[in-house]
């Protein structure tokens, strides 16, 4: 409508409520006004009647914005999920697996402090005996005339210096290098010895250690007659010597791998007619730490299931993930795992016997004393209970239903991850063709049809008192 339409229309209908209310004194038009207007001295607040028309408008964005919270509130407990499940996969392959908890070894000696043992990769359960009749040791040379600094500058002169059965390397002295400068140029060239300046209260001096331990890496040191700086051995390199099970052995070092197959004998003293008894086991402290950390990840998976089953009272609204799929089948994943039963009909086919029992609530508890003695007691068939008899027992078959769930193609959460987020993207880009296609066309002609209007009522102020003096005219003249 055009503001000269309106404006008329506004006039029509002013004058008609003013011959309906009009007396012999003439009509008074300032009520009139203020019906219009809202005073006689005011117009429309255009941005307050057009921000609540566009309010009113917008009510179908707000149900979309809700179903937009509703559906992060889902996204969010669904990942808690899936990384619930993740970690207690996690759980289970180490349990599961042939390389995993149950391979570990620890290793145990009568006497650490003459030798001590690791077990590694191809170490097998057992006990071996070793006897430490000498250390390896490292060979070290010094100068023996000590200058007054590190600084201090030396005489010219040669030396050599060969290490094991390497061919000798002279070294040349000038005249003023100091020990510092001398010591940079030694290590400069990768003769297979560290040198360094030693000082002390007697002054400084120069100091040569092999870089290998044993008689490979003895050093020997010839100076000539006519140089000022001379030298001594302090230690020469020599290799240990053992017997591992009664077989001897050397070693240029003082650890020693290969004489029992994957572990690492490490020799602290020698105690030379003195046996050592290296015992190697299955390390039963990490696999009651991965079974108890199996059942606490457990728990914190049932209890958060618990929850989205559980109504909200103060809130009068049901969890995010109430009737989800995915969430019903790990419910069930859950609960029925506890029913395993291990084929082959062994003491040790179920979890209970273990002493691992369901509570009314879903978790588990672990009777620490059940599960301690069935470990060190029958080692081989609690492994064999999570393991089975090729990587079929409950571990693996418990893993294998969760990844159903967390299979990153098509895994049941990742389908209703994917499919929450689409419908979140269609409801935005829904929300934005509306404010873009009709609020903002809405907004735009309801403005202007407003400030028109105003316009109109504005120009009813000054033609007032117009009508009103015409009104008094026609009193007059007695029409």
């Amino acid at each position: 409508m055009s503001s000269t339409s309106l404006s008329s229309s506004i006039l029509q209908g002013l004058l008609e409520n003013g011959a309906s209310n009009s007396t012999s004194n003439g009509t008074d038009l300032s009520s009139i006004l203020e019906v219009a207007t809202g005073s006689s001295s005011t117009g429309i607040d255009v941005t307050s009647a057009v921000n609540s028309a566009v309010t009113a408008a917008r009510a179908p964005e707000t149900e979309w914005k809700n179903e937009q919270s509703t559906i992060s509130s889902q996204e969010t407990d669904l990942k808690t999920a899936e990384g619930d499940v993740t970690t207690l996969e996690n759980d289970l392959s180490a349990l599961g697996s042939s390389t995993g908890v149950f391979s570990g070894l620890t290793t145990n000696s009568t006497d650490s402090n003459v030798v001590t043992a690791t077990a590694g990769t191809g170490a097998s359960i057992g006990t071996n005996t070793v006897q430490v009749n000498s250390l390896a040791s490292t060979s070290s040379w010094y100068s023996t005339t000590p200058m007054t600094s590190a600084s201090t500058g030396l005489a010219a002169g040669t030396f050599s210096i060969a290490v094991g059965s390497t061919a000798a390397t002279t070294i040349t002295v000038s005249s003023g290098e100091t020990l510092t400068q001398l010591a940079s140029s030694i290590n400069a060239q990768n003769l297979g010895v560290m040198a360094s300046v030693v000082t002390d209260d007697t002054g400084a001096r120069l100091s040569l250690v092999s870089n290998s331990s044993g008689a490979a890496g003895n050093i020997s040191i010839t100076a000539s007659t006519s140089n000022p700086m001379q030298f001594a051995q302090a230690e020469a390199g020599v290799d240990a010597s053992l017997s591992v099970n009664g077989v001897p052995i050397s070693s240029a070092s003082n650890t020693v791998t290969g004489a029992i197959p994957g572990v690492t004998l490490n020799l602290n003293s020698a105690s030379r007619g003195s046996t050592v008894t290296i015992a190697t086991s299955a390390d039963t402290t990490a696999i009651t730490s991965a079974i108890t950390q199996f059942v606490n990840d457990y728990n914190t998976t049932i209890n958060f299931v618990n929850s989205e089953y559980t109504y909200n009272s103060s809130s009068s609204s049901a969890p995010p993930l109430e009737g989800d799929s995915a969430l019903d089948a790990l419910q069930s994943m859950l609960l029925g795992s506890c029913s395993y039963m291990a084929s082959g009909g062994g003491s040790l086919s179920t979890l209970s016997a273990l002493g691992i029992t369901m509570n009314n609530d879903g978790t588990l508890n672990i009777d620490n004393t059940t599960l301690d003695n069935v470990i060190q007691n029958n080692f081989s068939e609690v492994q064999s209970f999570f393991q089975g008899s090729s990587l079929n027992g409950f571990a693996n078959s418990l893993q294998n239903q969760l990844e159903t769930l967390t299979d990153p193609s098509d895994g049941a959460f990742t389908v209703d991850l994917n499919t929450l987020q689409g419908t979140y993207t269609d409801l935005g880009n829904q929300i934005t063709d509306f404010e873009d296609n009709y609020i903002a066309n809405l907004q735009t002609n309801l403005t202007a049809e407003y400030d028109s209007a105003e316009i109109s009522l504005q120009t009813l102020s000054q033609t007032r008192a117009q009508i009103n003096a015409e009104l008094g005219n026609n009193n007059n003249s007695g029409s």
